[in-house]
C-alpha cells in the first residue's frame, strides 16, 4: 500500500485510563480508610440557592425517572403544563441502562430512528424524529451543536427530546423536533463518582466525575472518560476514545453567577462498513423491497484494516454569566465557541452495482476531511411578571451566531481492473467477480468470506480541493405562559430569524470551480422567517392537564451547512445526481397540530402522557424538471404517542413509551409522483420501549428492558428496507458497601441480528450482538 498522506494521530486514551484508575483507587482507598470517622461539617453558606444551582444539585442527587421540567428557560412552565410532547431521559436511566453514546440513550425514546451516513452525510449521529432528519438539530444547554459527530455522554446530565416542529425554540430546522443535551456542571457540595467498566469484546471504560466546593460560592467539577471496545458480532470494528470536561462556577448562591465549561473528546476508530443490499437499483420494487444480504457469517466486515479509519475531535468552550435583577427576574448571557473535526476513509460495500448476486463486493471508499466551527452568543431575560393582574412566566432573548464548515476528501485508488479500462477516458470499473479479488488490488472481496486484512495496495492522497459553507444567524425570540386562571393557561412563543448563508467549491489551487457551461460553483442566500408555537392548557386538577397546540418550523436553503443531506440546497450547488440548481428557494415550512394530556399520579411519583398529532411539511422542495426545483411538495405524518416515567411503588421504577406513526409522501412533484402515497423513509409505523427496575432489597436491584422498532424503509420509493426487531436487555446492581456498587448489564440478551440504520440505496448498518458490561462504581 502506498499512502501519500498520513492522517494526524489522535492521542491514545491509555494514559488517561491509567490516570483515572489511579485517581479512583487512591481516592476510594483514602475514603474507605476513614469511613468510620464522623463526616466533617459542611462549610457555612447561604441557605437559599439560585434556581440554576438548585436544579444542578437536585439532578445530580436524584435517582428518579420522573423529571419535573426542562432545563431551558425557554420552557416557561413545568412539563405537566407544557403543551407539547417532551421526553427527558434523566441521569438515572442513562446509568441503569449503561448508555454510553447519544444513540444508546435515545433507544429509550420511541419515535426516533437513526439514519446511515453516506454520500453527503458525514459519519456521526443522524437522528430522525417523527420521520424528519434532525442531524443538525442537536443542542448542548440550549445552544446549537453544529458539526457531525458521534456524541459521547460521559459529561451529560440528561437528554431532552422535544417532538414536533421546534424552530421557535432553537431556530432553523427542527422540522420533526430537537434534542438538547444538558451538561454536568459544577455545584455546591463535594462529590466523587468513579467507574471501571469491563465487558465482552475487549471493552474497557473508565470514568471519573468529581465535584469540589472551594468556598461558600465557588466550586469546580471534572469529568474524565477513556473508552476502548470492539463490537459484538462484528469483525474488526473497534472504538477508541477519550474525553475531558472541566467546569468552574463562581458566585453560587449569590445574585451573580459565572460558569466556565470546556468539553474535549478525541476518537480513533475503525468504523463499521455495514452490509450491502442484495440487488442493483433496477431490480428493486416497492412490491418486493430489497433487504441487506442475510447469507453467510453475520460478523462479516467488508472494510480494509490497511485503509479504513475514522479520527474525530470535538472542542466546546462556554462562558455563561447570569444575574438576578430581582427575586423574579434574571438576565443571562451565554457565549460559546465550538469546533469539530472529522477525518475518515470508510468502505461502503458494493454501491448497489449488482456484484452481490455474483458472490462478490466492491469496496467503494467514502472519504471526508471536515472541520466545522461555531461561535454563538445568546442573551436571555426571564422570570415572572404580572400584567393587568395576570401572571406571565416569560423568557425573551437575542441570538447571534457565525458558523463555518470546510470539507474536502482523499483521492483513493479503487481501480478494480487497472489493466482493462472501460473506455480510454474511463480507466476504472466497479464490476467484481470472485476470480478477480487479487487482480483488482483487493478493491473487490468475497461476499461470503471477506478478508479485512487483505494486503490492499492502492494509494491515498489528500485532495486539497473542497467546499466552504458559511452561515450567520440573527434572531429575536419571546416565550410566555399566561395564567388566565389556575385552570386555564396559554403558552406562546415567537421567533424571528435572519439567516445568511453562502458556499464556494474550489480546486486544489484554491480557485473557484467553474462548470462546463461557465457557472461558478458558488452561491448565497438570505432567508428571513418567523416561527412560533401556541398552546391552550386546561387543568381539570392540579396534577393534570389537557392541551391543544400549534407549532411551526422553517428550514431555509443551506440550513445544514453541508454537514448532511440538504433537503433545501443553495443555488448553483448540485444535488446527488449532479443536477445544477439555478433557482433561489424559500424556506421549507412545517406545521404541527397536537392534542394531548399529561398527568402526575401516585402522589406525583409517576408521569403519564398521551398525544395525537399531525406534522405536515406543505412546501417541500421537489424537482419539477431536469434542473428546476419548486417549493410545492407535501409530506405528512399522523401519529399517537404515549409515555410513562417514574415510580409505580417506592421500589419499582418504569421508563416506557409507545409511538404509532403513519407518514406518507402526499405530493412529490411531477418527477416524484410515482412515490406519492409511499411511506416516508426512516419512519417505523410502530415503535416502543420499556425499561424498568425493581429494588428487591436495599442492596440488590434488578432491571430489564424491551425495545421494538417496526420495519423501516431506506428511501421514499420504498425499494429498500430493514425488518422489524425486538431487543431485550437486563441489569442487576448490588451495593457492596455504602461507597462501592457493582452493576451488570447484558444488552441484546438474545443476540438478535438486526439492523438499526437503513441507507437509501447501498447498505444497512448491523447493530451490536449480545454485549455484557460489568461496572464497578466508587462514590461518596
Amino acid at each position: 500500500m502506498s499512502r501519500q498522506f498520513v492522517p494526524a494521530t489522535v492521542s491514545s486514551p491509555r494514559l488517561l485510563a491509567s490516570a483515572i484508575g489511579v485517581a479512583i483507587t487512591a481516592t476510594s482507598a483514602a475514603h474507605l480508610a476513614y469511613a468510620d470517622e464522623p463526616a466533617p461539617a459542611k462549610p457555612a453558606g447561604p441557605l437559599t440557592l439560585d434556581a440554576t444551582s438548585i436544579n444542578a444539585q437536585a439532578e445530580q442527587a436524584s435517582t428518579d425517572y420522573k423529571v419535573e421540567r426542562a432545563s431551558s428557560q425557554k420552557y416557561t412552565a413545568p412539563l405537566v403544563d407544557t403543551p407539547r410532547s417532551v421526553t427527558v431521559v434523566p441521569q438515572q436511566v442513562l446509568k441503569d441502562t449503561n448508555a454510553l453514546t447519544l444513540q444508546d440513550a435515545l433507544r429509550t425514546v420511541p419515535g426516533i430512528t437513526f439514519g446511515a451516513g453516506e454520500g453527503g452525510n458525514p459519519q456521526g449521529d443522524r437522528p430522525f424524529i417523527r420521520g424528519f432528519d434532525a442531524q443538525n438539530d442537536t443542542y448542548i444547554d440550549g445552544v446549537r451543536d453544529t458539526g457531525a459527530q458521534t456524541r459521547e455522554i460521559f459529561a451529560v446530565e440528561s437528554i431532552e427530546v422535544s417532538k414536533g416542529p421546534n424552530s421557535a425554540v432553537g431556530g432553523r430546522g427542527a422540522a420533526g423536533g430537537s434534542i438538547n443535551l444538558v451538561s454536568k456542571k459544577a455545584h455546591l457540595g463535594n462529590s466523587f463518582d468513579g467507574g471501571f467498566t469491563w465487558g465482552s469484546d475487549q471493552t474497557q471504560r473508565y470514568t471519573l466525575d468529581g465535584n469540589y466546593q472551594f468556598s461558600d460560592t465557588v466550586a469546580g467539577r471534572l469529568n474524565l472518560m477513556s473508552h476502548e471496545s470492539n463490537v459484538a458480532g462484528r469483525d474488526k470494528v473497534n472504538y477508541d476514545r477519550w474525553g475531558i470536561a472541566p467546569s468552574l462556577a463562581f458566585g453560587l448562591g449569590t445574585d451573580t453567577r459565572l460558569n466556565l465549561d470546556w468539553y474535549h473528546v478525541e476518537s480513533d476508530d475503525l468504523p463499521d462498513s455495514g452490509v450491502p443490499y442484495t440487488y442493483s437499483g433496477s431490480n428493486r420494487t416497492s412490491a418486493n423491497p430489497d433487504k441487506p444480504y442475510s447469507g453467510g457469517d453475520h460478523s462479516n466486515f467488508y472494510g480494509l484494516t490497511d485503509r479504513d479509519f475514522r479520527k474525530a475531535r470535538t472542542d466546546i468552550a462556554t462562558i455563561a454569566i447570569e444575574h438576578d435583577l430581582t427575586d423574579a427576574l434574571t438576565i443571562k448571557n451565554t457565549l460559546r465557541h465550538g469546533n469539530s473535526m472529522q477525518d475518515y476513509i470508510l468502505t461502503q460495500p458494493d454501491d448497489s452495482k449488482g456484484n452481490v448476486n455474483n458472490g462478490s463486493v466492491w469496496r467503494r471508499a467514502n472519504t471526508r476531511v471536515g472541520n466545522t466551527s461555531t461561535t454563538t452568543n445568546q442573551t436571555d431575560l426571564f422570570g415572572d411578571i404580572y400584567i393587568a393582574g395576570f401572571k406571565n412566566s416569560f423568557s425573551t432573548g437575542i441570538e447571534l451566531s457565525r458558523e463555518e464548515s470546510e470539507r474536502s476528501t482523499y483521492d483513493v485508488n479503487t481501480d478494480t481492473t487497472p489493466a482493462t479500462p472501460i473506455t480510454p477516458t474511463v480507466p476504472s470499473s466497479t464490476n467484481c467477480t470472485p476470480a478477480m479479488i487479487v487482480s483488482s488490488g483487493y478493491n473487490c472481496t468475497s461476499l461470503s468470506n471477506p478478508n479485512p486484512d487483505d494486503p490492499w495496495n492502492g494509494s491515498i492522497a489528500r485532495n486539497y480541493g473542497g467546499t466552504t459553507t458559511k452561515g450567520k444567524t440573527r434572531a429575536l425570540y419571546v416565550f410566555d405562559t399566561l395564567e388566565l386562571t389556575p385552570q386555564w393557561l396559554v403558552n406562546m412563543g415567537l421567533r424571528y430569524d435572519h439567516f445568511d448563508t453562502e458556499y464556494r467549491t474550489y480546486g486544489a489551487n484554491g480557485a473557484t470551480t467553474v462548470s462546463k457551461t461557465g457557472v461558478r460553483a458558488e452561491g448565497k442566500d438570505t432567508s428571513e422567517f418567523v416561527t412560533g408555537q401556541l398552546g391552550l392548557v386546561w387543568k381539570p386538577a392540579d396534577n393534570g392537564s389537557v392541551y391543544v397546540s400549534y407549532a411551526t418550523a422553517a428550514t431555509p436553503p443551506g440550513a445544514m451547512l453541508g454537514e448532511g443531506t440538504e433537503g433545501n440546497l443553495l443555488p448553483n450547488s448540485t444535488d446527488r445526481n449532479g443536477v445544477l440548481l439555478g433557482s433561489d428557494m424559500e424556506p421549507e415550512e412545517t406545521t404541527n397540530y397536537e392534542i394531548g394530556t399529561k398527568w402526575e399520579l401516585l402522589d406525583n411519583r409517576l408521569s403519564l402522557t398521551g398525544a395525537i398529532f399531525r406534522t405536515e411539511k406543505d412546501n417541500a422542495r421537489v424537482q419539477v424538471n431536469t434542473n428546476t426545483y419548486e417549493n410545492v411538495g407535501t409530506t405528512r405524518v399522523d401519529g399517537i404517542e404515549l409515555s410513562a416515567s417514574g415510580k409505580l411503588t417506592e421500589k419499582w421504577q418504569v421508563f416506557a413509551g409507545y409511538a404509532y406513526m403513519e407518514g406518507r409522501q402526499i405530493d412529490g412533484g411531477p418527477l416524484g409522483k410515482a412515490n406519492d402515497g409511499n411511506q416516508l423513509p426512516n419512519l417505523p409505523n410502530n415503535s416502543a420501549s420499556l425499561w424498568t427496575t425493581y429494588q428487591i432489597t436495599p442492596k440488590f436491584t434488578v432491571g430489564g428492558g424491551a425495545f421494538y422498532t417496526d420495519e423501516v424503509f431506506g428511501n421514499v420509493a420504498n425499494t429498500t428496507k430493514v425488518d422489524s426487531y425486538v431487543r431485550y436487555d437486563a441489569m442487576a446492581a448490588y451495593k457492596l458497601t455504602k461507597n462501592v456498587d457493582l452493576q451488570l448489564n447484558v444488552q441484546n440478551l438474545t443476540n438478535e441480528v438486526y439492523y438499526d440504520k437503513a441507507f437509501s440505496t447501498h447498505f444497512a448498518n448491523q447493530a451490536a450482538g449480545r454485549t455484557a458490561l460489568l461496572t464497578t462504581s466508587v462514590h461518596f
